[in-house]
């Protein structure tokens, strides 16, 4: 049993906790927010000089531009993160995404200031994504750092917890938005939720000052008797290469069977006779599951393991997909609803409630942030960003209708390569986080990874 000092209190990790939901909600309410305004809204007051479908094209360019920034924001605030602390580096990523989603809904229109308006949109979804690429990694290690070595899979969980979070209330937002008259809708209504952003931000610097920096930093930091030095990118690449590499490919299995279920559907099940509204209903409905289900894969995962409760799910993906297209394509609409949902709810957390917690094992104190951080945002920008396209083609190149075969192998041939990522990762559920680092191989250890990090100054 590990010993609690003041600052790993129960009570004072629940208030951690809150603080990494609240941030994570926060930040992928307003990440989010930005792709239903996209486009529902953004084509008409922001590219209204361009034909409706070439505006709707160029709003939907400026959201996947914010996905691309959020891989260098995870390296940049990781770096920050594991040189100068975990807390600080997380206000300043809370205050960067609450300050820019309030200030596009203050924004004039293409109508008012011509091309200077598209310009600045841009510009804000740029520095939207590069302060939620360094959030979800500041928020895990805060919480999972504080927390009791028994219980860490589950604190760690109100993090991934956010995201869907987020998720429901930025639709909730946006369907607010649609049920306006359209001349509202167009004038004012886009504005209130983005505008909601500057209430959400001093929520959540509420609590998020109410918190101390993490422990096991703040440890490591008095052991070492200097700040730390160098590039953690660096030092991360030439200590821990394959367990980087590892910790991102289990993680593009599940991200492939989200843009696929998730994403993709949304436009191919209206081909085939169901509904956008139903596809819409399944997403949603699954969503909310998944707020549900994550604690309690994660409470779980602190009593057998992480890799069991992360490579059951990834199995699953594997020997259900083919069948979920089977009973999406042949059923009914509610059978398609009731498969989705299921799969996102039940099957996809498995995964995403686990992960956190064992990234957060896998890398040393040293290198932590930018690990968790770097290895979370490549790869959902590479499962979920690319699996839609890749769904896409290999429709069309099957035939198109519903030959989704060649969709369903590719989930099954990705699912077992992230599989095998999964289980060929040590196993640190149960250990403090300073015994997994001193346990580590001697390629791995601190020392190495110190003389990684000095090296990388050079």
């Amino acid at each position: 049993m590990s010993t609690l000092g003041p600052d790993r209190s129960p009570s004072y990790v629940r208030r951690v906790a809150l603080s990494s939901y609240l941030g994570t909600t926060i930040e992928y309410y307003d990440f989010l927010l930005y792709g239903t305004a996209a486009a529902l809204v953004f084509n008409r007051v922001f590219f209204s000089n361009l034909s409706p479908v070439v505006g709707t094209l160029v709003a939907l360019a400026t959201l996947a531009a914010g996905y691309a920034a959020r891989f260098v924001g995870a390296m940049v605030f990781g770096h920050f993160g594991d040189r100068f602390g975990r807390k600080n580096v997380m206000v300043v990523t809370m205050v960067t995404m609450g300050i820019t989603s309030g200030v596009i809904g203050l924004l004039p229109t293409y109508d008012r200031i011509g091309a200077a308006a598209p310009l600045l949109l841009v510009m804000l979804r740029l520095v939207q994504g590069f302060a939620v690429g360094g959030e979800y990694g500041g928020a895990v290690l805060m919480v999972s750092e504080h927390a009791s070595t028994e219980k860490r899979g589950l604190a760690s969980s109100s993090a991934a917890m956010g995201a869907p979070t987020g998720s429901v209330l930025a639709t909730g937002a946006m369907l607010w938005v649609a049920s306006l008259p359209e001349d509202q809708m167009l004038s004012w209504g886009w504005r209130v939720p983005f505008l909601c952003s500057f209430g959400l931000l001093a929520l959540g610097m509420y609590f998020r000052a109410r918190i101390s920096e993490s422990p096991v930093f703040e440890d490591n930091r008095s052991a070492t008797k200097a700040p730390a030095q160098g590039t953690p990118i660096l030092a991360l690449t030439r200590s821990e290469p394959a367990t980087l590499l590892k910790s991102i490919l289990f993680q593009i299995g599940p991200y492939c069977g989200m843009g696929v279920f998730a994403i993709f559907f949304l436009s191919y099940t209206p081909t085939i006779g169901h509904s956008r509204s139903a596809a819409l209903t399944a997403v949603l409905l699954g969503t909310l599951s998944s707020i549900v289900m994550t604690p309690v894969y994660a409470a779980l995962s602190d009593k057998i393991g992480r890799r069991p409760v992360i490579i059951a799910g990834i199995s699953a993906t594997a020997v259900l997909a083919f069948p979920i297209f089977h009973l999406v394509n042949t059923g009914s609409t509610a059978t398609m609803v009731i498969t989705v949902s299921l799969y996102l709810g039940f099957v996809m957390t498995s995964v995403n409630g686990v992960a956190p917690v064992m990234l957060t094992e896998l890398f040393p104190t040293e290198v932590r942030y930018t690990a968790v951080s770097t290895s979370y945002q490549l790869a959902q920008t590479i499962g979920s960003g690319f699996s839609p396209l890749i769904a896409t083609t290999l429709l069309a190149a099957a035939g198109g209708g519903t030959n989704t075969w060649p969709i369903a192998l590719f989930l099954v041939v990705i699912s077992v390569a992230s599989a095998w990522a999964a289980l060929s990762l040590p196993e640190h559920s149960g250990r403090d986080l300073d015994a997994v680092r001193a346990a580590r191989p001697a390629a791995t250890s601190n020392r190495t990874v110190t003389a990684a990090v000095d090296h990388s100054r050079g």
